[in-house]
């Protein structure tokens, strides 16, 4: 259905509105903020560099040559196939991998054979940019750029695709004028059947997001029975990562801005001088951190007005720098005064990635992690390019108990060369049946089957 382009701002909330919408509200669950936890944070593990193991029917370019990845002691990774511009994963109910590749409008299904290894062949063409799946029971959603689709899934085919909604911003939206930074967009399904979606900001700090109809930076809900979908969340300037915890919990991985100014009235470059509403590469480069967010109704992440901030001594050139239960601070450039988003009164941030580590794909393990992991959350991490030096790309994870994530602790690394160059970039992480971690590559062209080691 489409998205009305009416819109009602409440108490500087924005809820889309329709006269006469049927369906039920949906907003009691997810309500309450989870607590912090920063305690649950396992011990580091040893890392180790090991070679990728490349089938010879897949050793083209960028596995012509010797791969290394790094990854927790005793684990292998071999190239498991090579779907061009690989980004979102879902296991289907049959068993197959399916693999979304919005360049081509398509999604790939992959089937294993006898031997583990999986033949490659198109489920749907003709798509507009199709980014984030989701099953519920024998119907697969899809998030393409301008609407959600969805269709009845029966031994690796589909049919009757029908449109859920329509709409939704992208490249073609005329106000937009063909460009939209953050097109993509991701899908999740609570368990009483509604629809949660992303929908990115236009832009770096583009502030009117916060009023378009459709509003942007958002997560959207559709409630199981509704018409029409209605903001979430809001404040979210790119929560390509979407996923729905065991407990039912919904969280978001966000891409933050980029190019912050430094907000305080101190000297950060020791010239002796206020450095306030300076852009230096050295703030930059920290600032600010990209938030692992629990996502509730009426939650605001503060994008554009308001910034999670890492450092432990705020304003403070080399501090330590700490991702867990983060405050924000205004936004010098766009909310100097604190006029347009009381800051303070935001709650904290849950976890984090560093400033530019671009996370994208979130999931959660449906089994335990041997070597002492256990239960948590997938984060791939596509790695800065508006960094100096580049933030490198990695898959980490975050420990997870009831309501709240323990820190990072980085699982797959060495997609970056020591000049900065990469010949990998990982986009998501999904964990299969035979416990397995299985992770998308779009610039590689790859999927990486990563074995743990047993207890």
């Amino acid at each position: 259905m489409p998205i009305s382009r009416r819109a009602a701002v409440i108490a500087g909330t924005v809820t889309l509105v329709v006269a006469g919408c049927a369906g039920p509200t949906g907003h009691t669950d997810l309500a309450v903020p989870v607590r912090v936890d920063a305690t649950l944070e396992a011990a580091a593990r040893p890392l180790t560099a090991t070679t990728v193991s490349v089938p010879s029917a897949l050793r083209a370019a960028p596995f012509n040559v010797k791969r290394t990845l790094t990854v927790p002691q005793g684990w292998t990774v071999s190239v498991w196939a090579r779907p061009a511009k690989a980004r979102l994963l879902a296991w289907a109910p049959d068993g197959r991998l399916l693999v979304s590749q919005p360049a081509s409008g398509r999604i790939t299904r992959l089937t294993p054979d006898k031997r583990g290894y999986p033949t490659s062949q198109t489920l749907v063409s003709g798509l507009t940019q199709p980014h984030g799946m989701a099953f519920r029971g024998s119907t697969l959603y899809v998030a393409e750029s301008n609407r959600i689709s969805s269709f009845h899934y029966e031994k690796g085919k589909v049919s009757g695709r029908r449109t859920v909604v329509s709409g939704l911003p992208d490249a073609s939206t005329p106000e937009l004028h063909g460009a939209y930074a953050h097109a993509l967009k991701s899908i999740a399904i609570s368990r009483d059947g509604s629809l949660f979606f992303s929908i990115g900001s236009s832009g770096n700090v583009s502030a009117g997001d916060r009023s378009a109809s459709p509003q942007r930076a958002t997560i959207m809900k559709l409630a199981k029975g509704a018409r029409t979908p209605t903001v979430y969340a809001r404040g979210v300037r790119n929560g390509t990562g979407l996923a729905f915890a065991p407990d039912n919990t919904l969280w978001t991985a966000v891409n933050n801005r980029d190019r912050t100014a430094y907000p305080y009235d101190k000297d950060y470059d020791g010239d002796g001088a206020s450095d306030r509403g300076k852009v230096m590469t050295d703030y930059v480069n920290e600032h600010p951190l990209e938030p692992i967010a629990h996502v509730y109704y009426k939650r605001d992440l503060g994008w554009p007005y308001c910034n999670p901030d890492p450092d432990v001594e705020q304003g403070v050139r080399g501090t330590a720098l700490t991702f867990a239960n983060r405050p924000f601070v205004r936004d010098v450039q766009l909310n100097p005064t604190g006029s347009h988003l009381d800051c303070t009164k935001l709650p904290r941030i849950e976890q984090g990635l560093p400033a530019h580590s671009a996370p994208l794909g979130m999931s959660f393990t449906p089994a335990a992690l041997p070597g002492g992991y256990g239960h948590g959350a997938l984060i791939a991490a596509h790695g800065s390019w508006n960094r100096t030096p580049p933030r490198p790309p990695e898959v980490a994870f975050f420990h997870r108990t009831t309501g709240a994530l323990g820190n990072r602790q980085t699982l797959v690394t060495g997609f970056q060369l020591a000049d900065g160059s990469r010949w990998g970039r990982p986009v998501m992480a999904v964990q299969g049946k035979d416990h397995a971690l299985y992770v998308s590559d779009d610039l590689a062209g790859a999927i990486y089957r990563i074995v743990p080691k047993k207890d």
